[in-house]
């Protein structure tokens, strides 16, 4: 009985009695939000980024000694990213030194109304414009006036009592946060629509300077985003695509060096652009704890609740013994989730949280392809992860899918979703989906122009 010990048996206790509150809850409060059709944004071949731009784009930056030239390349190299992805026109145009606004409109006009536009294409005879209750768009880096949500309610000829809700500042994970608005509203309004727009404006805020943590959003971060159409009516359920099971948020902002570690700000020289610094990896970690803390619950079996606390139970009497402690057994995802669409923001990331969770290389394989063919798109990455999922199909009746978004702030906004139908769209990979995942046959073509950059001999340049 020493195993059942009162710490252990009250520790039981409180999951069982959480597990059960919540189910109660969650049935009674409960509100659908089905997700009917999704689109991401695919770009034009001449915009893409292959690394003869890259290299010319580097080049321009007069700023940089070889030494800065170097540590941009071998970034480049080692990034994950290939040669297929998205950049804004100006910066394609050489003009990313002095942008306007109107690059910056163009740049967010032609992600949203391309997306909206097949959006309202694929659902037409369903929905329309003049159907929409709701609109959430958001974009971190650019607030006009009048609004992006106004711009898009002005092309749409949407009605005069749609609820819109523009959301401005909050990084990569702005499409989850925008999801968990459209559920809570979704409580009080029956028979709704709504629409969520993530994108991400690059154009007006490429980095200029020669800051090695503020360079790395320029090999990172491409054009790209998606619109989702969502409603809470009962009697589309049969056409949805996927149901939302649960939305969780925490924020770790309170902590100076987690709110300070992706901020944008300018640098020494007075060069705007988005400082990266190396506590995210911890800030990021400590505010993915937080909220699996809250959301793991909610969608893992009892028993298997039950088995990680009793685990955990007896390596703490075995600690406490004097014996050492072993690696650690964590809680076993695979027991009540099926995919993980882990946000592309790079491949330390995407490999971290991995680790972190012991996912395998196949669970991982979404988000480090939609990383290599697209890059990371900011809010809208998490579509492409679930796209190509869709298009691999991967994704049957009954699943269930955790997306893992983090941004700045510093926060941590994952959702999970249920799949109501197999899915077997090739969507926005339908051009490339074939090639992947095969990458050990893809060439890295910056490795091969630039293998220079990893040779010590070549840092003689002390700037």
């Amino acid at each position: 009985m020493e195993l059942f010990s009162l710490p252990s048996l009250f520790l039981i206790s409180t999951l069982l009695v959480l597990y059960i509150s919540k189910y109660v809850l969650n049935k009674r409060n409960q509100r659908n939000c089905f997700m009917l059709h999704y689109e991401c944004y695919k770009g034009k071949d001449e915009r893409k980024l292959d690394t003869e731009t890259c290299a010319k784009i580097v080049q321009r930056n007069k700023n940089l000694g070889l030494e800065e030239y170097r540590f941009l390349l071998r970034t480049m190299v080692s990034s994950g990213i290939g040669e297929e992805t998205y950049g804004p026109r100006n910066v394609l145009e050489g003009r990313e030194a002095s942008p306007t606004l109107l690059d910056a409109h163009s740049e967010m006009d032609e992600i949203m109304f391309d997306t909206l536009d097949k959006l309202f294409h694929k659902t037409k005879g369903l929905v329309s414009p003049s159907d929409i209750d709701i609109l959430v768009v958001n974009v971190s880096l650019f607030a006009p006036s009048p609004s992006l949500t106004s711009r898009v309610i002005n092309r749409y000829k949407m009605r005069e009592d749609i609820k819109s809700y523009n959301l401005s500042g909050l990084g990569c994970s702005a499409s989850v946060i925008s999801i968990d608005i459209v559920q809570r509203i979704f409580e009080t309004r029956e028979n709704s629509f709504a629409l969520v727009v993530s994108t991400e404006t690059m154009g007006p805020h490429w980095y200029c300077g020669k800051d090695r943590s503020m360079m790395l959003s320029n090999c990172l971060f491409r054009a790209g985003g998606s619109s989702v159409l969502l409603t809470n009516a009962p009697r589309f359920k049969n056409m949805a695509l996927m149901k939302l099971v649960t939305a969780v948020r925490a924020h770790v902002g309170s902590d100076d060096e987690a709110y300070s570690c992706c901020i944008q700000m300018e640098d020494k020289d007075g060069h705007p652009g988005f400082l990266l610094t190396k506590y995210l990896q911890k800030a990021a970690a400590r505010a993915l704890t937080l909220n699996l803390k809250v959301l793991l619950p909610r969608v893992l079996p009892l028993k298997e609740l039950i088995r990680y606390a009793i685990v955990r139970a007896f390596k703490g009497i075995t600690t406490t013994k004097g014996e050492s402690r072993s690696s650690g057994i964590g809680l076993d995802l695979k027991t009540g989730l099926d995919h993980f669409c882990i946000h592309p923001g790079g491949r330390a990331i995407i490999e971290g949280v991995g680790k972190s969770l012991g996912l395998t290389e196949f669970d991982i394989e979404p988000a480090r392809m939609a990383l290599h063919r697209f890059g990371n798109t900011s809010s809208g990455g998490l579509w492409y992860v679930l796209g190509y999922m869709e298009a691999k199909k991967r994704l049957k009746k009954g699943d269930k899918i955790l997306m893992m978004s983090m941004g700045a702030g510093f926060e941590s906004n994952n959702c999970v979703w249920k799949v109501l139908k197999d899915l077997d769209d090739k969507n926005v990979w339908e051009d490339s989906i074939d090639r992947y995942p095969e990458m050990s046959k893809i060439p890295n073509p910056f490795l091969e122009k630039y293998n220079w950059i990893n040779d010590d001999t070549m840092s003689f340049v002390r700037v």
